[in-house]
């Protein structure tokens, strides 16, 4: 991955005064070609990177630049690893390891990343998902056009997008892109996205405003619930909200209140704690569970 690349040669460079481009090339396996370009890339995003020409001559940060030399603290590289680790748990290649031997320079490596930690991203959608992240990561750094079938509370669509973030948030995978039809930028959940295709057609990238990438606008709370629950589900309350969700009541109940999005999800979290939990607002959510407890009744009656 490009990313991983440039965070090893700045890395490299943040650590030897001069290295030559074969090398670089050698140490990432690509043509010095692309070390041309990835030096252009570090030099627009603020690091002053200079190449010398004839003897002794090489690619260095510039003499006299303030830049302290440990950028990535251990610390910090650890985190940057252990993400990449998670990353790997739905990718069909594993990039971690070989990027921590591409940043070990010589006998001193850069982080020995320990074991202590692991994270896995894959879900009982593992098989899926990484065939889509895989196919949608190809789809964004081709600059091809994909479609595909969408499944949300109004129904079922086709869309067509032109990708540009592979985005994990909320617990989820999402592709953040323009949709050709609604002519705006759309944040499309990867669970809910199938029969993925590449099309033929290429397209040039669009600027983003910085506003559609702060991507907490699209969950703006608009429910705002209040209810009861029994003792016996509190961990569930720990577990998906944290123990400042609640409180307790004289009656032994935990009074609970929490913004929602999606009436639909509301209601399906609400039913999943069975009699476990009274609504006490808003109305139109009591309304709508007491005639779904309903439905369900006529289901099972004579049962």
């Amino acid at each position: 991955m490009k990313i991983d690349r440039l965070i090893g040669i700045i890395t490299i460079l943040l650590q030897k005064d001069k290295v030559t481009a074969p090398f670089l090339a050698e140490k990432f396996q690509v043509s010095r070609r692309t070390i041309s370009r990835d030096i252009e890339d570090i030099c627009k995003a603020g690091i002053p990177v200079v190449t010398t020409q004839g003897y002794d001559g090489g690619i260095s940060i510039i003499e006299g630049y303030k830049i302290d030399k440990t950028v990535f603290t251990s610390d910090e590289l650890q985190a940057v690893f252990t993400g990449l680790k998670g990353l790997d748990s739905i990718s069909e290649v594993s990039h971690t390891d070989r990027l921590i031997d591409k940043l070990a320079i010589g006998k001193n490596a850069v982080i020995s990343l320990t074991n202590n930690i692991l994270i896995d991203l894959a879900s009982h959608y593992k098989s899926s998902l990484t065939d889509k992240v895989q196919s949608i990561k190809s789809a964004i750094e081709g600059q091809t056009v994909i479609t595909f079938r969408y499944y949300y509370s109004k129904g079922e669509v086709d869309r067509l997008i032109e990708p540009y973030l592979l985005v994990f948030k909320w617990s989820s995978w999402y592709v953040f892109g323009y949709c050709l039809e609604k002519g705006d930028f759309r944040l499309f959940k990867l669970n809910r996205l199938w029969n993925l295709y590449h099309t033929q057609k290429h397209f040039d990238k669009r600027a983003l405003p910085e506003e559609k990438i702060e991507f907490e606008r699209y969950f703006t709370e608009t429910i705002q619930l209040v209810a009861m629950f029994d003792q016996s589900v509190k961990y569930r309350l720990i577990e998906e909200y944290g123990v400042e969700s609640f409180s307790d009541t004289d009656r032994g109940k935990l009074l609970f209140k929490m913004g929602f999005v999606s009436k639909e999800s509301l209601l399906s979290w609400i039913l999943s704690f069975g009699d476990a939990v009274e609504v006490i607002a808003p109305k139109e959510i009591c309304s709508e569970l007491k005639k779904q407890a309903i439905n369900i009744l006529k289901k099972y009656k004579g049962t």
